[in-house]
């Protein structure tokens, strides 16, 4: 065997150790991601990350992250290869799915919502371009969602019965008191910064801004 070949074997050993190796960090790093929310299609995870901290290599789907605070990361591939991101706060970021070794560098402790994509395949929903009452700021696409910064009016309501054709995951940039009633279950009325809520294609719902004025908000819509 020449030194090329002898080469590439080992580098494909590396590679496949590091596939198995590559675990759920919900089960690996809970100290760094917790379950939010979870069904057949999406999860919804928190990730808390002390400065200074890192994780072993662990695998995600297709997934948009969405920053709670400024800080910087080296993700850490399985070939070696390592890329620092800068995540803005309040942004949004389309993750293609894969395996990588996070690390907290800088001086701020990593604060976001990582909403992954769990079906087989994009969905066809036709995502929408504006929507009455609300200001619609694009922060990220990819071809599963969009992640909008939306700003609601003051007088923003949905009647009873409103249904969407896809997805929605839901978080608050600050304190409100929105009413959001889904399917019939009590009425949530009351939202703190980083609040998550899931609302399904099809689902009824009814919301109403009882805040008094226009309120931030990032809404992934999943197609």
């Amino acid at each position: 065997m020449n030194a090329w070949k002898s080469l590439s074997t080992i580098t494909a050993a590396i590679l496949c150790s590091a596939v198995v190796a590559a675990q759920d960090p919900v089960k690996t790093e809970p100290t760094h991601y917790t379950t939010l929310f979870e069904n057949n299609d999406v999860r919804i995870l928190k990730i808390k990350y002390a400065v200074g901290s890192k994780s072993a290599p662990h695998q995600h789907p297709d997934a948009i992250v969405v920053p709670l605070t400024a800080s910087k990361v080296r993700f850490t591939m399985p070939d070696g290869k390592s890329e620092e991101r800068e995540m803005t706060n309040e942004s949004a970021l389309y993750m293609p799915g894969g395996i990588h070794s996070p690390a907290k560098i800088g001086t701020s402790p990593v604060d976001a919502i990582l909403v992954e994509f769990k079906s087989a395949a994009p969905g066809k929903a036709v995502l929408p371009a504006s929507r009455e009452g609300m200001v619609l700021k694009n922060l990220a696409e990819g071809p599963r969602a969009v992640a909008y910064r939306n700003t609601a009016a003051a007088t923003f309501s949905e009647p009873a019965g409103t249904r969407h054709d896809y997805d929605q995951v839901v978080i608050a940039l600050g304190s409100a008191q929105i009413a959001l009633s889904i399917d019939g279950k009590p009425t949530r009325t009351s939202w703190a910064r980083g609040d998550v809520q899931f609302i399904g294609r099809g689902v009824p719902h009814e919301t109403k801004n009882n805040t008094g004025k226009p309120v931030d908000m990032v809404i992934v819509a999943i197609r």
